[in-house]
């Protein structure tokens, strides 16, 4: 994963030290168009700037390290564990056109080679056929089981299968791919707090997961959709997409000081295998080019 946001970073720096003028305003408006937030943005360089002064740090190194140090609390990360012998369901959700689809099939793949008995996918998206077809074309390629129904059908039993076939089994891991539909947030609301409710009660208590797909590039966003979503169901934590050269990345910061989501997964290719857990140091290093 190489955020080329870091490449505009370093530059900044180019025969400058703490002491040049411009260098902390520059900053902050290259963490601005790195999707970091105007507000979190200005508080991190006050705070930078303030603490360089301090310390007499003027060096491209230095500034950069105590840059991070600021970061590192906005980036907080979630390790989901799968419980054995006990059903669990992760349930994603997200707008369309950010790879909830794939995101399900990367993260059930990841489980499955972790050594997680029973991965099932739960083709929960009934109203776009796309999602599917397309879900069922992940299972078939990765040998992992899916349950789906038919176009138009209840979501909510989508799920309540693949839980009651995951704990017919002696337990496992269901990952549910819901639909996408933000039209307004009043349907949002009513189509997911169902499916939620049915999810809640088929997995064994401490067993469910609500994650957030958000797509990297789309910045700000990205922070909307995250307070909607929460404010809908309550999200346990974010799989990041598309975290590729043509994402900035800043978004997860904001995120993560607004509504004190973590991160769980960070996507960065097509291939099935392109998926991580999060990890701040990482990200905050590739962010900043360190």
């Amino acid at each position: 994963m190489k955020l080329s946001f870091a490449e505009k970073i370093k530059g900044l720096f180019s025969g400058r030290s703490a002491e040049s003028e411009g260098l902390f305003d520059d900053l902050a408006d290259a963490l601005i168009e790195g999707d970091v937030g105007a507000k979190l943005a200005m508080e991190l360089i006050d705070q930078l700037e303030a603490s360089c002064r301090k310390e007499k740090v003027f060096g491209q190194k230095e500034i950069s390290l105590k840059l991070k140090e600021a970061l590192l609390p906005c980036a907080k990360a979630q390790r989901l564990e799968v419980q054995p012998g006990k059903t669990n369901v992760w349930m994603l959700l997200g707008v369309n056109g950010v790879g909830k689809t794939t995101s399900a099939a990367k993260i059930a793949l990841m489980q499955k080679n972790s050594g997680v008995q029973n991965v099932v996918l739960a083709a929960s998206d009934t109203f776009r056929a796309a999602a599917v077809d397309q879900l069922m074309a992940h299972g078939q390629k990765l040998d992992i089981r899916v349950v789906a129904h038919q176009m138009g059908s209840d979501p909510a039993a989508v799920v309540y299968d693949a839980a009651e076939s995951v704990k017919s089994r002696g337990g496992g891991l269901v990952i549910a791919d819901t639909a996408g539909r933000l039209h307004n947030k009043e349907n949002l609301v009513r189509e997911l707090e169902k499916i939620d409710r049915v999810c809640a009660s088929k997995a064994d208590e401490g067993c469910y997961k609500k994650l957030l797909v958000l797509d990297a590039t789309t910045g700000q966003n990205a922070l909307r959709q995250a307070e909607v979503f929460n404010e809908a169901v309550g999200v346990d934590a974010l799989v990041l997409t598309k975290c590729d050269s043509s994402a900035k990345g800043g978004v997860v910061f904001s995120i993560g000081k607004e509504l004190s989501l973590p991160a769980a997964f960070v996507c960065f290719g097509e291939s099935s295998g392109d998926i991580e857990l999060f990890d701040p140091q990482k990200y905050i290093d590739l962010f900043l080019g360190l």
